[in-house]
């Protein structure tokens, strides 16, 4: 019962923030205190997808699965989900160097490395399903953009650091880069990007 009332909550509430980000955004509103409060609802939904509950197993990865799952809706609004992705791929790569120096018997690893793997996934949900109605949007961030896939590649880069250690986390991350590139290759993201991140991404 509880495992249904926090998905039912969570869908509600992930329902009301888009309709009122909608709203503040038609009405030209949205400023730096509602940038500071997505932000935040980012980092803390973030925090919780990585660290879980503190209940057993079972429970513990269904509830990241359903944080995972409400970051993911929000993130149909380009004005939140290209913030999640740049947030969660900075998180990568800090995760990606903190794993390259620790312990692999530490009880902090296997947390870290599931949680690698649900932020990689989290991205390439949000790049198929969305990079595509996003552009269309007349208030798409195009510099904002610029600066999520300058992050991806940057998080792309502290992965293969760890390759010798664990190489799928090359093969999602290249999977989501590969995607990542096809998408950008088409006309609307060619005129939004800087000649020298086309360079990164084509050349």
């Amino acid at each position: 019962a509880e495992e249904g009332n926090f998905k039912n909550w969570s869908h509600q509430a992930a329902d009301f923030i888009l309709a009122a980000l909608k709203d503040l955004s038609l009405g030209g509103k949205i400023d730096e205190t509602i940038e500071s409060i997505v932000n935040s609802l980012i980092m803390r939904l973030m925090r919780r997808m990585c660290n879980g509950s503190q209940r057993d197993e079972f429970v513990h990865n269904n509830f990241q699965f359903y944080v995972q799952h409400l970051m993911r809706k929000l993130g149909s609004d380009p004005y939140i989900g290209q913030r999640v992705i740049f947030s969660v791929s900075q998180r990568i790569s800090i995760a990606a160097e903190s794993l390259l120096f620790m312990d692999p018997f530490d009880n902090a690893f296997p947390e870290m490395h599931i949680s690698i793997y649900m932020m990689i996934q989290l991205i390439e949900f949000l790049i198929s399903d969305y990079l595509l109605s996003w552009s269309a949007r007349r208030d798409f961030d195009s510099k904002l953009l610029e600066d999520w896939v300058i992050s991806v590649f940057h998080a792309r880069k502290g992965l293969e650091l760890l390759e010798s250690r664990n190489a799928v986390y090359m093969l999602y991350m290249d999977r989501v880069v590969g995607e990542l590139t096809r998408l950008l290759g088409r006309d609307p993201f060619l005129q939004m990007l800087k000649p020298d991140t086309l360079d990164r991404l084509f050349g």
